[in-house]
């Protein structure tokens, strides 16, 4: 019988971890794009910083992928961290729109480092819980990102209110330090590999039949997720003649499901079969927002909305938690660093994608038809996990190259 990742120590500190620096992700994450929109005044500044959070993921894959191959697990970790506490430093320096560079540096670098460090952490999960704690463990882990928001993102907007940039950049960085050191003091329960062990590189796991089905799921799902965050305002503002504060209250009433979602898969799970998961978290998906979309028609009350956008939160973990949990049953250890990597690739051009398609809505697309096709990519995703994704993933050894050479 299953039983939940807390039970391990080991687990415990990470997962610690992971809150602590997701609370001060979330707080700059909020902030950040407010302060290039005051300082530029441009809707298209905004989007540039979402895009470059997703640049480096694509055209450093490769690179990323070498160095989580080479150096990945505890020590690539809390270096990563200290890096990303020392990156933030210049936004000390941001004041006015001449300061913008800083920003949009200090984003990419960001992204960057986090390309390094979530896929050595999915990488190490394994290592740490065993097969029968993964799908608890992924659950978990994805519970840190919604609880992170719903701590750090009104903190984030009200700290800014109150306060100037520098505020959240110090909070931030002592969570980074204090993460770093949470880390440090994980014990693995084997020694680390040997980092002149061969590994699989970032293309080899693109190619990998073993993998094709995730990805692709990967992909599709990626690219509503882009659709949904260019339309969902457009969406609130024109289909339901909503406000500034009904799209902040709808974005993060979210939280509520995916919390709730992450709670029962951690602490309740049993074995459950991964591919159920990425189906039916896909599926369900689809099919909330598909009624979302056209409900306008029959209402626009709020409360109704409230309690939809609360439901949809629970998707999107489920769908998560069984895409990691495929790819860790599906690579063995000296794979997974590049198999994250290229998970991580992938899912980062799918939304850029998805970014774009919705920008078509300033052309003369009609916004109903591009939310129709929003939820009916989910929809897609769910059929390709039903058809392409294994109902019990087993380890396939990705073939191996040097690390010094990997693709």
């Amino acid at each position: 019988m299953a039983r939940t990742a807390f039970e391990v120590r080991a687990f415990r500190r990470l997962w610690a971890a992971g809150l602590i620096s997701d609370c001060g992700d979330w707080l700059l994450l909020v902030a950040l794009p407010l302060v290039v929109l005051r300082l530029t005044g441009s809707a298209l500044g905004t989007a540039a910083a979402y895009l470059l959070e997703l640049v480096p993921m694509v055209v450093l894959a490769p690179v990323l992928a070498r160095v989580v191959a080479r150096f990945g697990g505890r020590y690539l970790m809390v270096g990563v961290n200290v890096l990303q506490a020392v990156c933030l430093v210049p936004l000390f320096a941001v004041h006015t729109a001449r300061d913008l560079p800083l920003t949009y540096g200090v984003i990419a670098t960001q992204a960057t480092l986090t390309g390094l460090f979530e896929p050595a952490k999915n990488a190490l999960l394994p290592t740490l819980v065993g097969p029968a704690r993964l799908v608890s463990a992924n659950a978990l882990v994805g519970l840190n990102l919604n609880l992170a928001r719903l701590i750090g993102g009104p903190l984030g907007g009200v700290m800014l209110a109150i306060g100037h940039l520098s505020l959240i950049v110090a909070i931030d960085i002592a969570s980074y330090l204090g993460s770093a050191l949470l880390v440090l003091l994980t014990r693995i329960p084997r020694p680390e590999r040997n980092g002149a062990e061969p590994s699989s590189g970032f293309l080899t796991a693109l190619r990998a039949p073993s993998l094709r089905g995730v990805l692709t799921v990967t992909l599709v799902a990626g690219i509503a997720q882009g659709l949904f965050l260019v339309l969902f305002v457009l969406f609130v503002i024109r289909q339901l003649h909503g406000s500034d504060a009904d799209v902040g209250l709808l974005r993060g009433v979210q939280a509520i499901g995916s919390i709730a979602a992450g709670l029962s898969l951690g602490i309740l799970s049993r074995k459950l079969n991964p591919r159920t998961l990425v189906t039916l978290g896909a599926a369900a998906f689809g099919a909330l927002s598909l009624i979302i979309w056209n409900l306008p028609q029959l209402s626009t009350a709020r409360t109704v909305y409230v309690a939809l956008f609360i439901l949809i939160g629970a998707p999107g973990i489920v769908l998560v938690t069984g895409t990691v949990t495929t790819l860790q049953h599906a690579t063995q250890e000296a794979g997974r660093g590049a198999a994250f990597t290229a998970l991580g690739a992938v899912n980062a051009v799918g939304q850029g994608v998805g970014l774009l398609a919705g920008g078509l809505v300033d052309t003369g697309v009609s916004l109903g038809l591009l939310l129709e096709i929003q939820g009916g990519l989910y929809v897609i995703s769910a059929v390709t996990a039903l058809c392409l994704v294994p109902a019990r993933p087993t380890t396939v050894p990705l073939p191996k190259v040097s690390v010094e050479h990997a693709s």
